[in-house]
Order: structure tokens, then sequence, then C-alpha cells
């Protein structure tokens, strides 16, 4: 196995930094964020005239480049070849941890081909904060963005409710009220969290169990990051033993052994084998 170590990192080197940016409120970038932005090159933005009120708001006048997932494969060479020359980039996304449901992946894979340094300026992310709120298992599964048609949300919504993990996805206010019936029907008996425009002005969280879900009466408004709970463990076994299990284990002592009695209660009753051996172990030693 070969390991490739990263220099010591130092913020003013060239490289590739992928730097997250608010997810709403414009407060909340760090500082190390901004100092980075600021001594950049170029900064690669999805949406340039989303990320100028970011930048002006912090006096950032860096030369922007669009990197979108229509030109981010073609945009790709010319980057490298500037990242070569010794150029620092920062790659932002319009909100959040870039490559993350967002694009970026394509050009970290060719630095790693290259062997150009890439570093995380660490910040905001919609999945962390909507799951930090829900005050579900912090063992989490993040799906992303749900497909397009119907049919294949459905398959991956019950393919999802197989984990016993929280699960984590974002889905458009244009569909969710079309999976609402599909979250009922897979997700049945756990709670949600519906998290709409986090961290910003109208931020909302919608907490319900799954089986009192009910559809949107208006079509709401801003992004949505969807928290369903963990799945819970039912007890199958009995924790007590019945009156009637009871009478019949007395009957059956003198008769049977232990395994042989355990073995045809448990048959017919979810209570523990443990349970009754014990209490066989119990009356024998009684006797």
């Amino acid at each position: 196995m070969i390991i490739k170590t990263q220099s010591k990192i130092k913020d003013n080197e060239n490289g590739l930094y992928i730097v997250s940016t608010p997810i709403g409120n414009l407060k909340d970038i760090t500082i190390r964020a901004l100092e980075i932005l600021k001594q950049s090159d170029f900064i690669l933005c999805e949406d340039t005239r989303i990320s100028k009120n970011l930048l002006s708001k912090h006096e950032i006048t860096s030369n922007l480049i669009a990197n979108h997932k229509f030109n981010e494969k073609k945009n790709t060479l010319k980057i490298i070849e500037y990242l070569k020359s010794g150029k620092i980039i920062s790659l932002i996304s319009d909100a959040g941890t870039p490559a993350i449901s967002d694009p970026g992946s394509v050009l970290v894979n060719e630095c790693v081909k290259n062997n150009i340094k890439i570093v995380p300026i660490p910040g905001p992310s919609a999945v962390a904060t909507a799951v930090s709120i829900s005050g579900f298992s912090d063992q989490f599964f993040f799906y992303g963005f749900l497909p397009d048609k119907k049919q294949q949300i459905i398959n991956e919504l019950k393919r999802l409710s197989v984990f016993g993990s929280t699960v984590v996805f974002f889905v458009s206010p244009k569909k969710i009220n079309k999976i609402i019936p599909e979250i009922k029907k897979y997700f049945s008996e756990r709670k949600i969290v519906i998290c709409r425009e986090i961290t910003k002005f109208y931020e909302e969280f919608l907490r319900v169990n799954v089986n009192e879900l009910k559809e949107f009466q208006k079509e709401p408004k801003g992004e949505i990051t969807v928290v369903i709970s963990e799945k819970k463990i039912v007890e199958s076994n009995s924790k007590n033993l019945s009156e009637s299990d009871i009478n019949i284990i007395n009957k059956m002592i003198n008769k049977f052994t232990i395994k042989e009695i355990t073995d045809l209660i448990c048959q017919n009753s979810e209570v523990s084998k443990k349970l009754v051996y014990n209490y066989c172990l119990k009356l024998k030693n009684e006797n």
C-alpha cells in the first residue's frame, strides 16, 4: 500500500483550497476562509452572481471563474495548468462545502492524479447542522439529492429505509409533497425533521412522527434537508413469563430436561430462551 502525505500546510502556498461558505447567513464564515479567499489568484464558484454577494461584503476582489456541473470537466485542464504554474486557487459552492452534492469532485480527483496539494478549509454544512438539531442518532447515512424520476425516488427511499441509522437527504420544494406518501410507507414508526432555509431569516424545523406527516398546503420555499430518525429495534422477546407458561413448565419440570422444556415453550411463545431456561433451573434447584 502506498501512502501519500502532504507537506506541512501553509495557507499561502500554491494549491487547491476547498473553502466552505455560509449556507444562508453570511456571518457564518471563518476567519481562515476569508484569508484564503483574499489571497487566491482565482476563485472557482458555481454562480458568480451569488458568490459576489459574499465576496463584496468582505471586500474580496480575487478573480472569479464560473465552475458548475455543466462546465466542470471542460474547466479542469485549464485549472490544473494554473495550479502547476504556482497559482493559489480556491473552490467554493453557492452554499456549504464544495464537492458534497455540489461541483468539485472532478477537479479534486485530477489534483490527486497530478500530485497537486489539496487543502480543506472547513465550515458550514447543511448535513451536520440538520443532524445536530435533530436529536436523532449521530450515526447517519447521507444520501445527497434524491433523483428526478418518481420510480427512481421510490426505489431509493425503499433502499434507504433498510438502514438502521439516521438518514439524511436533500429534496427540492417541488418534490417534497410527492415523496411524503413514500416516506410514510417506508419509514413508518420513525421520526422526521424537515429543515427549511437553515440559518436564514425564514429558518424552519418541522418535527413530527412519520405516521403523522402531512403534505404541505402550499409549496414550501427554499432549500430542504430531511432527517429521518434511526430505526428502533423492537424487542421481540417478552421480558416476563406468562401465567400459562409458568403452569406448563411446573407440570413438565420433573418429566423433561431443561433444554426440552425451553425448546417447547419457545416454539409457541415470544419469551426468550434464557428466561425460560433460568426459570427451569431455579425450579430444579428448589427440588
